[in-house]
């Protein structure tokens, strides 16, 4: 049923295999990974910097909130502990967009928000998200938004926060 795109993150232990665990957690529903980078860690919490890259899955079977729980799934075998709002974590993993047949699906729950309240000015999302889909658009406020324009907009120190690291995730056809 849905499209989705993911911000995936880790600032502890393997980074890259923490990364990686979520390319080969989801399967056959990977259809695109970012480069991966090297970013500041965001939300004032004194911690080690992150690797970050977007994923792009597409699953039939899925809803927002079926991601939802394949995202919870893949953190906790990663053992990721909530103790500390915006703190270091092994694995994070977040529902950014989902798309169906008609377009960017909106949600407004107890358990989800999409699209997703902050990614407009998080460059660790919009950069990796911008260097997988160049065409890619969110809605913020109401209106329609290329990611490229909502990268310019953001902080640029910020900006400069996010590294290009030359390491990739492989997709299960060994690319």
């Amino acid at each position: 049923m849905t499209a989705v795109v993911l911000s995936i993150g880790s600032n502890l232990g393997d980074r890259l295999a923490r990364l990686q665990s979520v390319v080969d957690g989801l399967d056959g529903t990977v259809v695109a990974v970012s480069p991966v980078y090297e970013t500041d860690a965001w939300g004032g919490v004194d911690q080690g910097p992150f690797l970050n890259a977007v994923v792009l899955g597409d699953d039939p079977e899925l809803n927002p909130h079926g991601w939802l729980r394949r995202a919870h799934q893949l953190e906790d075998a990663a053992q990721r502990v909530r103790a500390q709002r915006w703190g270091p974590r092994t694995l994070d993993v977040d529902l950014v967009s989902c798309r169906d047949s008609d377009g960017e699906v909106t949600v407004h729950d107890d358990v989800l928000t999409l699209p997703h309240p902050y990614a407009h000015v998080r460059a660790f999302v919009l950069a990796p998200w911008l260097a997988v889909d160049p065409q890619a658009t969110l809605t913020v406020a109401g209106r329609v938004s290329s990611i490229a324009h909502l990268l310019d907009d953001v902080d640029p120190a910020e900006r400069a926060g996010v590294r290009l690291t030359g390491q990739a995730l492989r997709l299960g056809d060994g690319s």
